[in-house]
């Protein structure tokens, strides 16, 4: 399974967004937090469109208040988001992994462009580097066959779970977002939760 997983990375991939207006309706109750999965490639421009419009003001108004908790689901699509994955999962804390994620999207139109791997390669491990990942932790991390195989195990898990058919997927609380993507209708998802 993991050998055709990474047959088909080398295949390019069109990412169709869907979007249309329902609210979730499933409000956690007092205490707990909301839980919001978003499973994403590193190269996809949609995955870092979304992260830019919500990620900044998500955090600032409930994940630093404790009342959501962010998690990022790796779902690589091709070789240069597989890697990529493997760097920022070389991270050791959360809060650093979380801020290199932002860069990556961020930058991800100067390290995800082209066909040469090791250039794109290096270009990660740039962006790294400004985050206290050394070169040789990188390029361990880049020639980790478990990191990788744990990784594209995931992926598997998620389209098995999750039924993941594009990039980027929402789940709020275990239930598909499928509002619109943009700040203010997500704002109001996660308040009806709370």
């Amino acid at each position: 399974m993991i050998k055709l997983i990474k047959k088909f990375l080398l295949i390019p991939i069109v990412v169709l967004v869907i979007s249309c207006d329902q609210p979730l309706n499933n409000k956690a109750s007092s205490g707990e937090q909301v839980v919001v999965k978003v499973f994403s490639s590193l190269t996809c421009p949609h995955c870092a469109d979304l992260h830019d419009k919500i990620f900044k003001d998500l955090e600032r108004d409930f994940i630093n208040n404790g009342l959501v908790k962010f998690e990022h689901e790796s779902f690589p699509l091709d070789m240069a988001a597989l890697n990529a994955e493997k760097i920022l999962q070389c991270g050791g804390s959360s809060k650093l992994n979380t801020k290199l994620l932002s860069e990556l999207y961020e930058k991800q139109n100067k390290w995800a462009v082209g066909s040469d791997i090791s250039i794109i390669n290096e270009s990660i491990k740039k962006i790294g580097s400004n985050f206290d990942l050394t070169n040789a932790q990188m390029d361990k991390c880049l020639l980790d066959k478990k990191l990788e195989d744990k990784i594209l195990n995931e992926r598997v898990l998620a389209q098995k779970n999750y039924k993941i058919s594009s990039t980027p997927t929402v789940y709020v609380n275990e239930k598909k977002y499928e509002g619109k993507k943009n700040y203010k209708a997500f704002k109001k998802v996660i308040e009806n939760l709370l």
